[in-house]
């Protein structure tokens, strides 16, 4: 019996579309790579640069990136991230408040099978994948030595960021390896030395004020562990007209800082290129969301792990080389700076 043509066109055309669908390979829509940016408090310019930065790089990467703001509450903090673990990130990037608490943060990540990255301050005891940050070291030795050859004798206050914050352990312990020589031989002696909680700016004015009224204003120099606290400091130089005759340090290269630094009032601050450090952080969240092993320059234990670390390197900034350094790198613009100057004392 034969089959006509239209009968065979009828009979065969199912067959063929399913052999045609099978030969269609099937394309699973991918979901974006989404990192959590948790940070233990948006205050001052520092940690909003960061994020910035961190964002503009991630997006450029194809990663979405949701952040939060813990205002200084570890508990708050916590809670965040677990929300961000619902939310589903796959690495979570924490800058913790107490790095001491927050271990409870990344046991809650890697519960979920959540990557960490810790950003800037090394959460203690946990087992994170990888920290970021610059060589606090460097950066400690490098204020102290700046001072001393401004200052080489005379009192000195040292004025340090939060207790509960192990890079302010590790800045002081830096800047008095470089104090004890001249603390031995007599030539500088320590006349206040204090930690300031969550490094706020009016408690180190607080601090500095004591010290002057301790001394009756005999101070040689003042290591503030970073440009806020540095401002404090000034504002009580300032009140007992002291200002510019005292050597203060700092850190962040803080437009007001930066300002300070021309007009004389502080004597040098660090500059960290931030872009840097939050571009590579999230370069490397990406890394770890496609499950790749995260890459450091040297380990360090943390109390529980070895932990990768990538050690970027801090920029000294003093009159001298503002132009060079963060106006080059457009971290800080020379129109801003020029403004808060009289004539004779603006950057050319």
């Amino acid at each position: 019996m034969l089959i006509s043509s239209d009968k065979w066109k009828w009979l065969c055309a199912p067959t063929v579309a399913l052999v045609l669908i099978s030969l269609i390979p099937v394309v699973q829509a991918q979901q974006p790579i989404k990192i959590g940016f948790a940070i233990e408090a948006m205050k001052g310019e520092r940690w909003q640069t960061d994020l910035d930065s961190f964002e503009m790089r991630a997006k450029q990467l194809g990663a979405q990136v949701v952040s939060a703001d813990a205002s200084g509450d570890d508990d708050r903090q916590l809670q965040q991230v677990k929300k961000m673990i619902a939310d589903g990130i796959q690495v979570l990037v924490l800058l913790p408040h107490d790095t001491a608490k927050a271990s409870a943060i990344v046991e809650a990540a890697k519960a979920a099978n959540v990557k960490v990255i810790s950003y800037d301050r090394m959460a203690r005891n946990s087992d994170v994948d990888l920290y970021i940050t610059f060589d606090r070291k460097e950066i400690g030795k490098m204020q102290a030595e700046a001072l001393v050859r401004k200052a080489p004798k005379g009192n000195y206050v040292l004025i340090a960021g939060s207790a509960n914050d192990e890079g302010a352990k590790t800045l002081h312990e830096a800047q008095m390896k470089v104090l004890q020589t001249y603390v031995a031989r007599g030539d500088i002696k320590i006349v206040a030395d204090e930690y300031i909680h969550d490094w706020v700016p009016s408690d180190a004015y607080l601090a500095m004020l004591k010290a002057l009224d301790a001394t009756r204003g005999e101070i040689a120099a003042v290591v503030a562990s970073n440009d806020g606290m540095a401002g404090g400091a000034i504002q009580a130089l300032r009140e007992k007209n002291l200002a510019r005759k005292v050597a203060v340090s700092g850190q962040d290269a803080d437009l007001a800082a930066v300002i300070c630094v021309a007009q004389g009032t502080q004597t040098m601050t660090i500059y960290k290129p931030i872009a840097q450090q939050a571009g590579r952080a999230a370069e490397e969240a990406v890394r770890l969301a496609k499950g790749e092993k995260p890459q450091g320059d040297i380990t360090v234990n943390n109390g529980k792990a070895q932990v990768p670390v990538i050690l970027l390197k801090p920029v000294l900034v003093t009159r001298d080389n503002i132009r060079s350094t963060v106006v080059k790198d457009g971290f800080q613009s020379l129109k801003s700076i020029n403004q808060a100057l009289p004539a004779d004392l603006q950057i050319q």
